[in-house]
């Protein structure tokens, strides 16, 4: 159904298979997998697949500015960081990896970073630059504490993301309180996913000790995992999809944060065209904006994430929960 969808990217939007909403496309990657509101206009996307971040203006398809995180992160600009959320608390954007391994199952320091990034309101378009330092000890703290010991964090940190039991972080948000929620696509204890509160973020970003943690909560996600979370207003819109790479992707809605209750899902035939992986609130408008990794999708003879930057793209729609 997909197969050449993306290269005539020039055609900005076409129509949902569902009418709820228009499909919107993007240039110059697929894998959006992290995303966050700048303004009403302008967003921020990370990529699992590079290390730059890119800033867009809402409906004109190419980016307008980059910021280039390699040697922030201590990486070669092309070895990935697998970026995976993204939450923003004031005019600080908090960015979290996988922390997984790759794909053939090989523990990568790169794949392990915390950290965040500043807002530049003063600019016109609002830009970004990153702040303190990355931390990257979050699977060493969470193995170690001994509420999280019946999820073998350790021995699921060496398995391949996408093998049933593996250790995969996908999804971010503000938790309240200077708090933030980390949700998990991999493992899924009982068929639940696993979400957890990182108590302390600033500290880490600023060097100051180790990371500290809430109690784990465990969703109800009708065995799916978290690929994207963020709060709209007293509750959390969830993402939910498989751990491994099928396509069966559902929103719920979370309305009682202390404990895994308040689960109801939502329609949205809207989202059924597209893999979301990255999802965020339009300030001032009540409707969130949802983003596709379109890295499998076919470009020319290829994949799309394997296609030259000017012919990959990625899809998004808008919906009103």
């Amino acid at each position: 159904m997909f197969v050449g969808f993306l290269c005539a990217v020039s055609a900005i939007s076409t129509k949902a298979l569902a009418a709820e909403a228009e499909i919107v496309t993007y240039k110059e990657m697929c894998d959006a997998s992290a995303a966050v509101a700048l303004d009403k206009d302008h967003f921020v996307v990370g990529d699992d697949e590079m290390n730059t971040l890119r800033i867009y203006k809402r409906g004109q398809s190419s980016s307008i500015k980059q910021v280039d995180l390699s040697k922030f992160l201590d990486t070669k600009p092309d070895k990935e960081s697998d970026l995976e959320g993204a939450a923003r608390i004031g005019d600080t954007i908090y960015w979290i990896s996988s922390h997984g391994t790759n794909k053939d199952g090989k523990v990568q320091d790169r794949r392990r970073r915390f950290f965040a990034t500043t807002v530049d309101t003063t600019s016109s378009p609002p830009g970004l630059k990153p702040i303190g330092a990355a931390y990257s000890k979050l699977v060493e703290n969470l193995s170690s504490d001994p509420r999280f010991a019946k999820y073998k964090l350790a021995e699921a940190a060496t398995k391949p993301p996408k093998t049933n039991g593996a250790f995969n972080i996908e999804g971010l948000a503000d938790g309240g309180n200077n708090k933030l929620l980390i949700g998990f696509r991999n493992p899924l204890p009982e068929n639940k996913a696993l979400v957890v509160t990182l108590e302390n973020p600033t500290d880490l970003i600023e060097g100051k000790g180790e990371a500290k943690f809430g109690n784990p909560i465990e969703l109800d996600l009708k065995g799916r995992g978290v690929r994207s979370i963020e709060k709209v207003g007293g509750s959390y819109l969830i993402v939910a999809g498989p751990y491994d790479g099928k396509k069966d992707f559902v929103l719920f809605r979370w309305s009682v944060k202390e404990s895994g209750e308040g689960i109801e899902k939502l329609e949205t035939p809207a989202m059924n065209a597209l893999f979301p992986e990255a999802m965020f609130e339009i300030p001032g408008t009540g409707e969130v904006q949802v983003l596709s990794d379109d890295g499998s999708l076919t470009v020319g003879a290829g994949e799309c994430k394997d296609a030259p930057r000017n012919e990959q793209a990625f899809r998004s729609v808008i919906l009103k929960p």
